[in-house]
């Protein structure tokens, strides 16, 4: 028996990509997706406010702060020509004489330069409350650039 020869059958190569794997991790990942995107959308629904109001006809000119980009704040108080740059403290001490004369009528407007972050108007507001000034209003530009 020596003599006989076993003869095998070769298969043939096959040059195809298996993608039923590639099919099976899709799905799966399909549905990971699914789960967790309904998870995800936590936001709170924001009203931002609108106006339809025109500019302001004062009779006085108000007195202007403006938040620089540095951080420093400026105070131009009616009929002068240039703020001034002051620091905090000075600016409360120099609001409170100007309140107590005006009264209820007494108003600040607070502007920033097109590129000062929020923070620094943010602050020049919480110094004008820390000086018991309550009418507050932002002043805009059409241009971009309040002051």
């Amino acid at each position: 028996m020596s003599g006989s020869i076993i003869h095998r059958k070769r298969r043939k190569l096959k040059s195809e990509i298996n993608v039923v794997p590639y099919i099976d991790v899709m799905l799966v990942l399909l549905i990971i997706f699914m789960v967790t995107a309904p998870l995800l959308t936590l936001s709170v629904d924001v009203k931002l406010p609108s106006s339809e109001a025109r500019a302001t006809q004062e009779r006085t000119d108000p007195v202007i702060v403006i938040a620089y980009p540095d951080g420093s704040l400026g105070l131009q108080l009616p009929g002068d020509g240039r703020p001034r740059v002051i620091d905090a403290t000075q600016m409360e001490g120099m609001l409170a004489p100007i309140r107590e004369q005006q009264g209820n009528d007494f108003r600040v407007m607070v502007a920033a330069q097109g590129d000062a972050p929020y923070q620094n108007v943010l602050d020049a507001m919480d110094v004008l409350r820390r000086a018991k000034v309550s009418n507050v209003s932002l002043m805009t530009n059409a241009g971009g650039d309040a002051r």
